[in-house]
């Protein structure tokens, strides 16, 4: 590698951080998906020769965890409610927003264990609120993780339903196979992603709730 693409100067045209290689990163998935998120497509955004990027991100992985960093950065973590459990929720409900700002925001994600500044700085403040609500560490780090579990699941769920052109459950019903199946099918194919979320979020924090109490 020479001096000039070490320095991230493309032939003393093109002098550019990690922050730019991960902002055209970002542009490519969300024009196009993360499919076609590579360290070549984002040099060829840039304009840039693969050298370039590569000193920033030195594989496509790499790359990919710091668009998720990225993307955990875009939350907000001021203005939040004075009740841990509020807190919690009010978190979670900011960073599916952040995760549903990109195309396949939620899919890049968990595919991802991006242990960088963004991220653990957005993991930080929801495991305070946790532990200030009386939790125990590991019930705190646990309930953190199920919280980011149903975040990731149900966005990923809701972003590759809206490249879905058609819904397949109700035909696969109509046999009779699947009595309980049919039973709830009105709300099986009940799209409202984030009345969805809420309730989900609700059992998780009820839970919670009721094994404080417990002591």
């Amino acid at each position: 590698m020479t001096k000039d693409q070490a320095s991230g100067n493309d032939g003393g045209r093109t002098k550019l951080g990690p922050e730019a290689v991960v902002r055209a990163a970002l542009g490519l998935l969300d024009e196009r998906g993360t499919d076609a998120v590579s360290v070549r497509g984002t040099a060829d955004r840039l304009g840039v020769r693969m050298n370039t990027v590569l000193w920033h991100a030195k594989t496509k992985s790499r790359l990919l965890e710091l668009m998720a960093d990225a993307i955990a950065a875009e939350v907000p973590l001021d203005g939040l409610p004075d009740d841990w459990a509020e807190r919690v929720r009010e978190l979670a409900h900011r960073y599916r927003a952040a995760l549903l700002a990109h195309r396949d925001g939620a899919a890049l994600v968990t595919g991802t264990y991006a242990a960088e500044p963004g991220t653990l700085r957005f993991a930080d403040t929801m495991l305070e609120a946790l532990l200030r609500g009386g939790l125990k560490e590991r019930d705190a780090a646990w309930a953190l993780w199920t919280v980011l579990y149903l975040t990731l699941a149900l966005t990923q769920e809701e972003q590759a339903l809206q490249s879905q052109t058609e819904h397949t459950l109700s035909a696969a019903l109509s046999t009779g196979a699947y009595p309980s199946l049919q039973r709830v099918a009105p709300y099986m194919e009940d799209i409202d992603f984030a009345e969805r979320f809420d309730f989900g979020l609700s059992l998780i924090l009820d839970s919670l709730k009721d094994s404080l109490k417990r002591g």
